[in-house]
């Protein structure tokens, strides 16, 4: 079974844990690094500071509201580095708004999912990230 190393980049705790349960439940097996603001998940994914012996993640799952750097700033810099730009990011955020989900896309997000807003939602999640993964398989 395939192994994914999976970086969330999320600030609430509430869907951080309601994402790491989902994938608990995903059919791939999925060890997961979170961090909480956008420059350390830039940081991270530089190896800058305290990150100098992070994992290079094989898909990041980025929320656009964050502190210290917003996601679309996140995004802007990981598909501008050519260290970072082929790793694909799922935007898993509460913005719904055609303005954001526009300017991921053409940002290059590899997908766009609106968070669930119920625990029971994120069963669908689990399903768009398995689809997703079996595509990075193949």
């Amino acid at each position: 079974m395939k192994r994914f190393n999976v970086l969330l980049i999320e600030d609430n705790p509430g869907d951080v844990l309601l994402t790491s349960e989902a994938l608990q439940e995903s059919k791939f097996v999925v060890d997961m690094e979170v961090l909480t603001n956008g420059r350390d998940g830039v940081d991270y994914l530089f190896k800058r500071g305290r990150f100098e012996n992070s994992m290079r993640p094989d898909l990041i799952l980025l929320d656009i509201n964050l502190p210290l750097k917003t996601g679309h700033e996140v995004l802007q810099e990981i598909k501008s580095n050519i260290l970072t730009s082929d790793i694909p990011v799922i935007m898993l955020t509460t913005s719904s708004t055609q303005d954001d989900i526009i300017t991921s896309y053409q940002e290059q997000a590899s997908c766009y999912i609106v968070k669930p807003s119920e625990a029971d939602q994120y069963l669908e999640f689990v399903q768009v990230f398995d689809r997703f993964c079996g595509t990075l398989v193949d």
